[in-house]
């Protein structure tokens, strides 16, 4: 069974920084796509940002140049670094993953179940 765990969410002032980590663990060959989402109280839940296992980037909009994902393969984890933060990026923070179950078997989604981000003015 996968499982994703993320950490490092927390409580921090307008343009303070977190670092947010998901770890991927369980019966799995190789993670493909990693990818942070965030859901906001009465909102729907976005895509924040996508790293491909060899590291191409993408962005939202509203974080690029404040957030920056990568990973490391060895250890099966995605980090969030999400710097100058703003109120609006209250919300709860979800790591997803893109993860083969068995040699040769297409990737299923998983997600975690979400570490709160919340800023304060």
């Amino acid at each position: 069974q996968v499982q994703l765990v993320e950490s490092g969410g927390g409580l921090v002032q307008t343009g303070g920084s977190l670092r947010l980590s998901c770890v991927a663990s369980g019966s799995m060959f190789g993670v493909y796509a990693m990818r942070w989402y965030r859901q906001a109280p009465g909102k729907q839940r976005e895509l924040v940002a996508t790293i491909t296992r060899d590291g191409r980037q993408n962005y939202a909009e509203s974080v690029q140049g404040r957030f920056t994902i990568s990973r490391d393969n060895a250890e099966n984890t995605v980090y969030l670094q999400m710097n100058s933060l703003k109120t609006e990026d209250t919300a709860v923070y979800y790591c997803n993953a893109d993860i083969p179950p068995r040699t040769g078997w297409h990737p299923a989604e998983y997600w975690g179940r979400g570490t709160q981000v919340t800023v304060s003015s």
